[in-house]
């Protein structure tokens, strides 16, 4: 396991300051705001610290409302909605300065037997056969408005092992595309002992899946992102919808695709399978997208 890979699991492994109340800290990211996969993750541990252990996600939903600030804690605050004989409901409000920053309603239940059916896997290649990022992204360094963002980017992601089946958006400026993306990933490292707890794997997707979820809008209208200047953005929305057993540090496949644009907001849709073709999690998100003035 690399030290990013450890740095990434203290980032998730919440104080406790009081019964339902959790303090996170954050760390780096590539830009001067809290990381939306960051703080959607920190609150599903926080949610999850409050539900009995044989009861794991099946979904969440979340809104981003302000940005965070990654100089100063964050406060989770779990309310125990709902607790059944099946399933378990809680909902987290992220705080800081006083202010709520995020929102997340996740529902947890007991592992039951029931009717089995499934989309299947796209074709994609075998994740061993594709650039890494640190082969990749120095590529498109003069894409980029400074030099340091490939440096930041590689720090940023330096605990999961993403890797682009195609071009990302920042690699095919100016050339509009079909509006889908595929990435393969997996935690930069094993988890095991202690640590390896179903909990944590969910939690960690869910970091993954606010990486590149808005990539297929981009692509669609030949846009770079964030890094190239010609758009601006911020997450809004996040839902997810956990469907089979997983592992986050084995390889998973992130297809993703955007059915529409407009309004100054793009919308992604994905699915993200294991590498023997279960579909493991289904994944929505809403996300402003502007063209600078």
């Amino acid at each position: 396991m690399n030290k990013a890979l450890e740095a990434l699991l203290d980032l998730l492994d919440l104080e406790q300051i009081e019964e339902d109340i959790f303090r996170g800290v954050s760390r780096s990211a590539i830009v001067p705001r809290v990381f939306g996969g960051q703080v959607a993750a920190q609150a599903l541990v926080a949610a999850g610290r409050t539900v009995p252990g044989d009861r794991l996600p099946h979904s969440l939903h979340a809104y981003f409302l302000r940005l965070g600030d990654p100089g100063a804690p964050i406060v989770y605050t779990v309310d125990r909605i709902r607790d059944g004989r099946s399933f378990t409901t809680r909902r987290v409000v992220a705080v800081q300065h006083g202010q709520p920053i995020f929102h997340l309603s996740a529902s947890f239940q007991t592992y039951e037997e029931g009717l089995e059916h499934q989309a299947p896997m796209p074709p994609a290649p075998d994740p061993e056969t594709l650039p890494t990022a640190a082969q990749m992204l120095p590529r498109y360094a003069d894409h980029f408005l400074d030099s340091g963002v490939v440096d930041r980017m590689l720090e940023a992601r330096a605990a999961v092992d993403l890797r682009y089946v195609d071009a990302p958006p920042y690699g095919s400026v100016g050339e509009p595309r079909e509006p889908r993306s595929q990435v393969w990933f997996r935690t930069n490292g094993k988890l095991d002992g202690a640590i390896d707890a179903p909990l944590l794997h969910v939690c960690l997707a869910t970091y993954v899946s606010d990486m590149t979820l808005l990539d297929s809008v981009l692509l669609a209208h030949g846009r770079g992102g964030w890094a190239t200047g010609d758009v601006v953005g911020a997450s809004l929305d996040h839902a997810m919808w956990f469907h089979r057993p997983f592992r986050a540090d084995e390889w998973l496949l992130y297809d993703q695709e955007s059915p529409s644009a407009s309004g100054g907001r793009g919308l992604g849709q994905a699915r993200i399978y294991t590498q023997d073709g279960r579909l493991a999690i289904s994944v929505i998100q809403e996300g402003v997208v502007r063209v600078p003035r």
